[in-house]
């Protein structure tokens, strides 16, 4: 199988490209398109089969991760959106729970009622009600069809491009959704169409409303974003399935992620976790602070023996939106390369969180941007070598480094090397406390996690990073720059498919449970099947989402397959409550669990990566070593100019230690190693430094 796997980030668009046959894989970098990001991924390919002798025609699956749904979301620039709901509903959006993101703020910002995604007069109500007794769904008023035709029209004629659709209990039994739905395709196809039940089967209709609206606000671009990257692909003569990563850790196919683009939302970043994880197997190491550091922003990623952490029903948030879809826990700041440091009005030095992006990009750049960024000044404190960015193929200009640095400096009135190694400690201190948010503050010890250096950036601050927090550890993976694009190709087809009950420990029906299963199952198995997977490909992973009676929110734990009886339902609720005392520190062992959700998580194996082999030909640190240059570093807390041996990554020798500081080149990146470190770099590629090790 040859795979390809694209990531678009906001200054590169990073293509791997992985022969699983033989093992061989290719990388390759370019700048980020971003008036129409298709058009660099294209480029990227045809530049990358070009250079290496590939046939573009040979490729099987091309693996993509986007931002377009979250960029669409954070920028809200989304489609015009109506919204269609029970009558007496029509504010639920804006309402939401009365609940504050801060609760001590009085300066806070609300999302949902500062920018909603569907303006007060684009929701609309319509004469329906689907009721409840003993837990089973009825229909207590029918749809006024009419009425809704109206509500269309009336769309149409206000230049509304989606719609969506949220009446109450639709979980339970959505036909008034579904039936709206048929009207729409019927008599409005140019409508772009959202139902909740479709989107987020599941109770809490504020939620459920809201993960609509947001699939329905970002859908209409991108949909038309994949079409046209469709065309595009084919076009050049690229043809072969298209798969989009997901925010639970997974891949979709293209018709999937135009119908539910909702599930995007964190695509890029997700891949880059699954990326460290891949390193960290790499190296076998399973419990990883994934660092991921880009143009723009850095996300921080958990990883432990149990796999990556998934962010609870109360966490999971786009844009301060909540949403109702599984997603890897990764947080995200703004701080990368392109961050901007400046002299705030209060006189406060600063860096961060607004980016130069890729264009003008960093003052080194050449494309007109002048302020000083996080790449000026590391070029400035001699980290960066000039004549090999990108593998030389990209030119940069230390002279306009320099000089968007002195102007900073005269302003703050330090020296030039003063006020980079200022503007790296900064933005160092802040991805430090970030870290600190994500384990600290969760319950776990960062000294106890290696730190997984990812992105073009990563490999160039971590170790730094690491001696803030005092993490021992640093892994920088074979293609740090291209994390998340090689993540892409280690991932599965992954769908979900969940059902909303109501179901205590003390009054449970096994019957039921079963029953409900094995029809969830049925149903992800049918949609695997339709993407071309045979049975003996698909696994079937189950899942509760549990509380104790009487809680607001509920835990995701794992559940044996198989058929659940009274001698194996007590370990599910074991499990509940170790999951609880891990999470939040104690348990309640005699009160009863509540079952609020099941899942099922159908997985469909793909192709993937294999190990990369560096061991080939003659190396030694001598054929390794490109040139000794300056470069500055702090030590002892005095900042010297250290003279720096630069290596090429690609003769290193294996597994032999040496000592920084030293610079290591690569096409996608640079890595940078301090004084009183020492690294070693394995057959694979990985390089692990140690902090504070002698070589």
């Amino acid at each position: 199988m040859k795979l390809i796997g694209v990531d678009i980030g906001g200054t590169f668009t990073d293509v791997i490209y992985t022969d699983t046959d033989t093992g061989v894989s290719k990388i390759h970098k370019t700048p980020t398109t971003t008036n129409d990001p298709s058009i660099g991924m294209v480029n990227g390919i045809l530049e990358l089969c070009s250079r290496y002798g590939i046939d573009r025609g040979s490729v099987d699956h091309v693996f993509h991760g986007t931002t377009i749904a979250t960029n669409a979301a954070l920028e809200h620039k989304g489609a015009k959106t109506g919204l269609i709901t029970t009558e007496g509903y029509r504010d639920l959006l804006q309402i939401g729970r009365h609940q504050r993101p801060e609760n001590y703020s009085i300066t806070q910002d609300i999302p949902w009622q500062d920018r909603s995604m569907v303006a007060r007069r684009y929701r609309k109500t319509v004469s329906e009600r689907i009721g409840v007794l003993d837990g089973k769904a009825y229909e207590k008023v029918p749809l006024d069809e009419e009425a809704v035709i109206s509500v269309l029209d009336d769309f149409k004629k206000e230049g509304v491009e989606s719609v969506v659709v949220g009446f109450l209990f639709s979980y339970l039994n959505p036909d008034h959704e579904e039936r709206v739905k048929e009207i729409v395709q019927e008599k409005f196809p140019d409508f772009y169409i959202t139902t909740s039940a479709e989107i987020s089967p599941q109770f809490r209709e504020f939620e459920r409303f809201a993960t609509a609206s947001m699939n329905g606000f970002v859908g209409p671009k991108m949909k038309g974003y994949i079409e046209a990257l469709e065309s595009r692909l084919a076009d050049a003569g690229i043809d072969c399935d298209l798969l989009i990563m997901t925010s639970n850790g997974g891949v979709a196919n293209s018709a999937t992620i135009s119908e539910k683009p909702v599930l995007t939302l964190l695509s890029g970043p997700a891949a880059g976790v699954l990326g460290g994880q891949w390193a960290g197997k790499l190296s076998n190491h399973e419990r990883l602070i994934t660092f991921d550091v880009g143009g723009t922003s850095a996300d921080i990623g958990i990883v432990t023996e149990r796999g990556f952490s998934e962010s609870s029903a109360g966490d999971t948030e786009i844009a301060g939106y909540p949403l109702q879809v599984p997603m890897i826990d990764i947080y995200t700041i703004g701080a990368g390369g392109g961050s901007i440091a400046y002299v705030d009005a209060g006189g406060a030095f600063q860096v961060g969180p607004q980016s130069a992006g890729s264009y003008p990009g960093p003052a080194c750049y050449g494309r007109g941007g002048d302020l000083p960024t996080v790449t000026d000044a590391t070029l400035v404190l001699g980290r960066l070598d000039p004549d090999h960015f990108l593998d030389g193929e990209m030119e940069i200009f230390p002279e306009k480094a320099v000089a968007s640095v002195q102007h900073l400096a005269s302003v703050l009135g330090l020296g030039l090397y003063e006020t980079a190694e200022g503007i790296l400690t900064i933005v160092n201190n802040n991805m430090a406390n970030a870290i600190r948010s994500r384990t600290i503050q969760k319950g776990f010890d960062p000294r106890e996690f290696s730190l997984a250096a990812l992105g073009g950036g990563g490999p160039m601050c971590s170790i730094e990073v690491a001696k803030i927090l005092d993490i021992p550890e640093v892994i920088i993976p074979p293609y740090p720059g291209i994390t998340s694009a090689t993540g892409l190709l280690t991932t599965d087809l992954k769908y979900d498919a969940v059902q909303t009950i109501f179901v205590a420990s003390d009054k449970v029906d096994l019957a039921y449970l079963n029953e409900r299963f094995t029809n969830l199952e049925k149903e992800i198995t049918a949609q695997l099947m339709d993407a071309g997977f045979e049975k003996e490909q698909i696994s079937l992973l189950r899942f509760f989402d549990c509380r104790y009676v009487g809680q607001g929110y509920e835990l995701r734990i794992p559940v044996a397959t198989g058929v659940i009886n009274e001698s194996n339902a007590s370990a599910i609720w074991n499990t509940f409550h170790e999951v609880h005392k891990r999470e939040y520190g104690h348990s309640f062992l005699n009160n009863p669990v509540e079952i609020v959700n099941m899942r099922v998580t159908g997985v469909g194996e793909m192709p993937k990566i294999g190990d990369p082999d560096f061991a080939e030909g003659s190396r030694s640190l001598d054929e390794a070593l490109v040139k000794v240059a300056p470069a500055w570093f702090r030590s002892n807390s005095t900042l010297k100019s250290f003279d720096t041996p630069h290596y090429m990554k690609s003769k290193l020798p294996i597994d032999e230690a040496f000592a920084g500081p030293c610079i290591i080149l690569q096409k996608d990146t640079t890595s940078v190693i301090p004084p009183n470190c020492a690294a070693t770099m394995s057959a694979n590629g990985s390089i692990i430094v140690k902090i504070g090790g002698e070589a």
